[in-house]
């Protein structure tokens, strides 16, 4: 017959800064090189034998490719990016029909959530149809959406602008 032995319940330890350690294996010994063969890291000092990996200061760089020429020297590069470039916040007809104001600037439009930021060129487009008199206010119309504004009783305006490259 087996005896049942009994064990008494450990109390769980308590855990605080006082007593918490770093998991086994979590920290490793610095790798000692150059230091005889005795290290298991002597001689060469894990470099191997000979040739440019071996010797200091020489380095490849990003996409050396032994001697072959490189990846990116030998596809050819498309595309364009012009400092010059304008880019505009779009506002349609649609949006400034729904503002019950009859002047309409980019105050306004920031105000009523319809452009994000003021300072910004604005350019409104012809989608859509508006229907009361306004004078608008921004840096750029559409063809159409000027002639439906003057049409409908309104004016346009344009906002003159600083000239200032490379936003």
């Amino acid at each position: 017959m087996k005896k049942k032995i009994l064990k008494a319940k450990k109390t769980p330890e308590k855990i605080g800064l006082f007593n918490l350690k770093a998991p086994k294996g979590s920290h490793k010994r610095r790798k000692l090189k150059g230091r005889g063969p005795g290290s298991g890291h002597g001689k060469t000092s894990t470099r191997g034998s000979k040739g440019q990996t071996s010797r200091a200061g020489r380095d490849f760089y990003l996409g050396f490719e032994g001697g072959q020429s490189p990846l990116i020297r030998r596809i050819p590069k498309r595309g364009f990016t012009s400092k010059f470039k304008r880019e505009y916040q779009i506002v349609n007809l649609s949006d400034l029909n729904r503002i019950k104001e009859s002047t309409i600037t980019p105050e306004l439009l920031e105000s009523k959530g319809i452009i994000k930021d003021k300072g910004k060129r604005i350019k409104v487009l012809g989608d859509g149809e508006i229907k009361n008199p306004v004078s608008v206010q921004a840096h750029a119309f559409s063809k159409k959406a000027s002639l439906m504004i003057v049409k409908a009783g309104g004016k346009t305006e344009v906002i003159s602008e600083d000239i200032s490259y490379g936003e």
